[in-house]
């Protein structure tokens, strides 16, 4: 696996559990956090239209990744589960 993917995963679950920690502490409400993470897919999105459709999803996952983790809202995430419900979101987004 190349080394920038490993060191994006860590970044990934680091934003996540600081998302987290700041729904837990009363700063954000998850709302609040899923508004900014919709603002960001939407900037995303409109950058996308120049580019091929994996690297527009790779452009979006991230986002994706941290809603969907946000949605878990436990102690320990795990990577593989949270990207593996992200894929299989974006399987049945691409069946519509």
């Amino acid at each position: 696996m190349n080394t920038a993917n490993l060191q994006l995963e860590g970044l990934m679950l680091s934003v996540a559990a600081l998302f987290e920690e700041l729904k837990r502490k009363g700063v954000l409400a998850a709302s609040e956090i899923e508004a900014a993470l919709a603002r960001a897919e939407n900037g995303a999105s409109e950058r996308t239209t120049e580019l091929s459709e994996a690297n527009a999803e790779a452009i979006r996952f991230p986002i994706r990744f941290l809603k969907e983790a946000l949605r878990e809202s436990n102690d320990a995430l795990d990577y593989r589960s949270v990207a593996a419900k992200v894929g299989r979101a974006r399987d049945v987004r691409q069946t519509r």
